[in-house]
């Protein structure tokens, strides 16, 4: 928990809840008639309500992206380098929006809340959501705010992702776009890596078919190998190798399958942490929705068809060490915007961080995205 609040830190931050009682239709081809989004609210919004920016959060994200809940909070959000006063998205000028998706298990409804037709919790029984059906409710959390358009959609990997379908989707609802550390769409090794993710937690004799919150338990050795999986995909081998190396726990060998390594007593805590705070259902619902993105298909699987309809200006940034969503990922998009005529700006951050380097604090990535939100910033007062 923190001493005292850092001057650069946009304080403490109490959540709210907007309630949508107009059903949406989802894309999987279900109906939800009612449903909440729990969202953080970050600076002030300026007269001319032209200097809003939406955080898309990724896979295991959630809304609380700055600032702290409470003193006794042990860390702040997850994108507290980056935002606050002073920071790259400075909330002295900036009124950031960062929101929980629908699904999710951080106050937006999601599988573990009652369904009203039955009364009992959603469980497996929960729709199926896409990027397409959180873009659209994050689209009416914004005419909710009283927001005509966004200054930037930001987002990194799946947040990402997301961003590139407010481009698409709503094209006059925002000046720029940030894709950050994500890709056109899955390769067939990252499904791979999802669904093994998945069938460790539809295996789990205590999922119970999704339903057991009614059986008191949770699926925790699933989760937790999902969970230990899916960190290992977010990190270097050079940045695993600077942590651990293969350095001993005891420091001598056990001949055992106790933890024996440092790495694996890590994995082990990431993945034990992870069960505490991360609903199962909602962990097999988003890796679907990074699965099934692919903005693409609606245009006949032409990726410059559906970036022409795109009037945002794009900043694309990748990070050398990404394995999982790499350069070559990034350079997919700019291509295809080139192709497409439509304005982008390009970075390629080296860093030995892996896919979660776009959480990081590096210096060089900092920079891009001073620079970048200054020229925002600079277009606004002339407009």
């Amino acid at each position: 928990m923190p001493e005292q609040i850092p001057a650069d830190s946009v304080g403490l931050i109490e959540p709210r809840q907007a309630v949508f009682e107009e059903p949406i239709d989802l894309v999987c081809g279900h109906t939800l008639p009612r449903y909440e989004l729990v969202y953080e609210t970050y600076g002030q919004l300026n007269s001319r309500r032209d200097n809003a920016i939406l955080i898309c959060h990724a896979l295991s994200g959630h809304h609380h992206a700055a600032g702290y809940h409470s003193m006794d909070e042990r860390k702040p959000g997850w994108w507290d380098s980056a935002i606050g006063p002073g920071k790259p998205f400075d909330t002295n000028r900036f009124f950031i929006v960062s929101s929980n998706n629908l699904g999710g298990c951080n106050g937006s409804t999601g599988p573990s809340d009652l369904n009203p037709e039955t009364g009992r919790r959603y469980g497996p029984d929960f729709p199926f959501v896409t990027v397409k059906d959180w873009v659209t409710t994050q689209h009416r959390l914004m005419r909710h705010l009283g927001i005509d358009q966004w200054a930037a959609v930001i987002g990194g990997s799946l947040g990402g992702m997301q961003a590139i379908q407010w481009a698409i989707d709503y094209p006059d609802a925002l000046r720029h776009c940030f894709a950050i550390a994500a890709a056109p769409r899955l390769s067939a090794q990252n499904i791979g890596f999802n669904e093994v993710a998945r069938q460790a937690i539809l295996s789990d004799p205590e999922f119970h078919g999704g339903h057991f919150y009614e059986h008191d338990t949770v699926p925790r050795r699933g989760l937790m190998l999902a969970r230990m999986l899916g960190h290992i995909t977010y990190l270097s081998d050079d940045a695993m190798r600077a942590k651990f190396g293969r350095e001993l726990k005891q420091g001598r060998l056990g001949y055992g399958f106790d933890v024996e390594f440092q790495v694996e007593s890590y994995l082990r805590y990431q993945g034990t942490s992870f069960v505490d705070r991360f609903d199962a259902n909602t962990y097999l619902l988003m890796t679907k929705a990074l699965d099934y993105f692919d903005p693409a298909a609606e245009f006949n699987d032409n990726l410059v068809a559906a970036l022409r309809r795109a009037q945002a200006k794009f900043l694309v940034i990748a990070f050398t060490s990404d394995w999982r969503f790499s350069p070559a990922r990034s350079g997919e998009i700019v291509q295809a915007l080139v192709d497409a005529r439509r304005a982008v700006t390009y970075a390629e951050v080296e860093a030995n961080h892996g896919h979660d380097a776009f959480l990081m604090p590096i210096t060089y990535y900092h920079e891009v995205l001073r620079a970048y939100m200054a020229r925002i910033e600079q277009e606004g007062a002339a407009a």
